[in-house]
């Protein structure tokens, strides 16, 4: 059985420290003790450590060794227009389990304004989700969240393939992928809100070299639409990667 891995700050000096909430929860919820062996992670490497202290407040980790992991096979940026946060936060949860690199959240033309002017005051909860997120699914690294930027300047997000879900298109997502993926491309996958694009975002995107597709002939919800796209996108490039 795989040991949990946790996030931390800082590792330094063969030690790492948790403190506050996060130490509460270690504690308390999934009840660490002195001795225990667990994976830690400071978002770049990975290392097998042992509890030396477990209080309420502080949970302390020696180094042991590290662990050897790798980089996930292809460098996935989300970007998804501002939805429900009911939604959107399930969408943070589920991508960040799928292994993408960057969420980047955007309002567009006809996202709810009332999201718009709330979103701000959710980043630090939408991060807690990710966190939580990359340890239940054994991450070596933690996903990039910034709070809401203008549409213009996902626009211009670098990517080795760029892709467009747009119900209005047939074009398959399969269809789209390069023949020859390579681990660490990067791929940008852009989504909109619940009351889809318009006919101008549509012609801003394509003519910035926005590829648009489909994944069906169903007409599916923001998150269901990412998700389903996210596991396409993974499955060929975790292929390529083990070819």
């Amino acid at each position: 059985m795989a040991r949990r891995r946790f996030f931390v700050s800082e590792i330094s000096g063969g030690r790492a420290i948790v403190s506050g909430d996060e130490a509460h929860h270690l504690t308390r919820v999934l009840r660490v003790e002195p001795g225990q062996k667990y994976e830690i992670s400071d978002g770049h490497r990975v290392f097998l450590a042992e509890v030396e202290t477990a209080r309420r407040d502080l949970v302390a980790f020696s180094i042991l060794e590290p662990m050897v992991v790798e980089s996930l096979p292809a460098d996935i940026v989300l970007c998804v227009a501002l939805i429900k946060f009911d939604r959107l936060e399930l969408l943070i949860e589920k991508a960040t389990e799928l292994g993408v690199s960057s969420l980047v959240i955007f309002a567009a033309a006809r996202s709810e304004k009332g999201l718009q002017r709330a979103a701000p005051n959710r980043l630090e909860r939408w991060k807690r989700i990710a966190r939580e997120a990359s340890e239940q699914s054994r991450r070596t690294t933690l996903p990039r969240i910034e709070a809401p930027v203008p549409f213009q300047q996902v626009l211009a997000s670098a990517a080795r393939c760029r892709l467009l879900l747009d119900e209005a298109t047939t074009h398959p997502l399969l269809g789209a992928l390069p023949s020859d993926p390579r681990r660490g491309d990067r791929v940008a996958l852009i989504i909109g809100p619940e009351g889809g694009w318009t006919d101008s975002e549509r012609t801003l995107m394509h003519e910035a070299n926005w590829i648009s597709v489909s994944i069906g002939d169903t007409v599916l919800r923001t998150e269901t639409a990412a998700l389903a796209a996210l596991a396409v996108i993974n499955a060929a490039w975790s292929l390529a990667a083990s070819s």
